[in-house]
């Protein structure tokens, strides 16, 4: 018996953090599964999931999706394909803290993704850390912004090819790591090298940072 075998049925789903999904388990891929909970379709990454299990309690009426998931029409689905088809989508992310972040995926590099959102703006996003993504099954721009305030694909960004790269193009820069929750991950990036991040803080105290433990990172 597979998890796949469990395709079409109803499950509970535990992952990092001790967060549960309730919901249909609609397909697995590789490194990623797809559950609809009757509302909407949430991707995992299976980096996270501690756990899968038949649910000993059915919801009634949990019915099959009307609309079309990201997943729809590939043969073998991946993180990464998801992501891609993802853009241009307004969708919920979570990555770490009490903040989910709402937005677009706007760039899908080797190791991290771009995110714009319209409070904290571009995002650089771990692989290994996006605990799921959910789009919204709306069309509406978020908060009901104009096109004007808020651009599916901001213009003139380019990004380098991995997470270490990109962040080693910040040096120099006041960078906030994690979403800020922890005032020693926000500070003046001094250097970035061999997988560590040298970084002043505040009160002009150095840090070093292991990029492996990294989440997100954004410049205010």
């Amino acid at each position: 018996m597979s998890v796949a075998s469990l395709c079409g049925k109803q499950v509970d789903v535990v992952i990092s953090g001790n967060t549960s999904f309730q919901g249909v388990l609609i397909e697995v891929g590789r490194d990623i599964l797809v559950l609809f909970d009757g509302q909407r379709f949430i991707y995992i990454p299976l980096l996270h999931v501690h756990r899968i299990n038949l649910s000993p309690l059915v919801k009634e009426g949990l019915s099959s999706p009307s609309e079309i998931s990201l997943a729809k029409g590939i043969e073998s689905i991946s993180y990464r394909t998801i992501l891609n088809n993802a853009k241009g989508l307004f969708v919920e992310v979570y990555v770490t803290g009490n903040i989910s972040l709402h937005g677009y995926v706007i760039s899908v590099r080797n190791d991290y993704f771009i995110f714009y959102s319209p409070v904290y703006k571009t995002i650089l996003i771990s692989f290994h850390h996006l605990k799921w993504l959910i789009p919204y099954n709306f069309k509406t721009p978020p908060y009901t912004l104009s096109n004007e305030k808020f651009p599916v694909i901001p213009s003139q960004l380019s990004f380098l090819r991995s997470f270490e790269e990109q962040l080693k193009k910040w040096e120099g820069e006041l960078v906030v790591f994690d979403m800020g929750a922890d005032p020693m991950k926000i500070g003046l990036v001094k250097k970035v090298s061999d997988t560590v991040i040298e970084l002043v803080t505040a009160n002009g105290q150095t840090v070093f940072l292991k990029i492996s433990h990294i989440k997100a990172a954004h410049l205010p």
